[in-house]
């Protein structure tokens, strides 16, 4: 299979137009917003986001309670230290999935009990379930920023 090449001679090629000052934009037309792009976009209002999901209220609220808890041998809050694995919220029903440090902690029975008591407290939890889980391991590669900030790991 062989390709043709076709060639073609001229004798001279049109030189391009130039350049005209009158065909150039103004400066202060070169600087107006032409059209606002974001427009649309700003004037959208934000989408309603449930109580019970990350960023709502009642989620929140969850989070700032497990804030409070913490592990008495490290000067950091269990959700820091990332003891917490999940946090789900239905309805006024909250289930935590956590871990402890080692599963020799001291307070490795008394740890998921107050953590159940604390979250309980919250307005509008009805009730909460503390699964505590040994897979996966907890590890320093858990804890928060602000976590190894406070321990001096950063």
């Amino acid at each position: 299979m062989s390709k043709e090449i076709r060639t073609e001679e001229v004798d001279s090629v049109p030189p391009p137009p130039k350049a005209r000052v009158e065909d150039a934009e103004r400066p202060a037309e070169k600087l107006e917003r032409k059209k606002d792009y974001l427009e649309g976009f700003l004037s959208q209002k934000p989408a309603e986001i449930s109580a019970d999901a990350p960023g709502g209220d009642l989620y929140d609220a969850v989070i700032a309670a497990l804030k409070e808890i913490y592990d008495p041998e490290i000067p950091v809050n269990i959700y820091d230290l990332g003891l917490i694995y999940n946090v789900e919220v239905n309805g006024g029903h909250v289930h935590v999935t956590m871990t402890l440090t080692t599963p020799h902690c001291p307070v490795a029975e008394s740890m998921p009990g107050e953590v159940e008591l604390r979250v309980g407290s919250v307005p509008g939890v009805g009730d909460c379930e503390v699964h505590l889980v040994w897979d996966p391991p907890w590890s320093p590669d858990s804890m928060s920023d602000e976590a190894r900030l406070e321990l001096g790991m950063l």
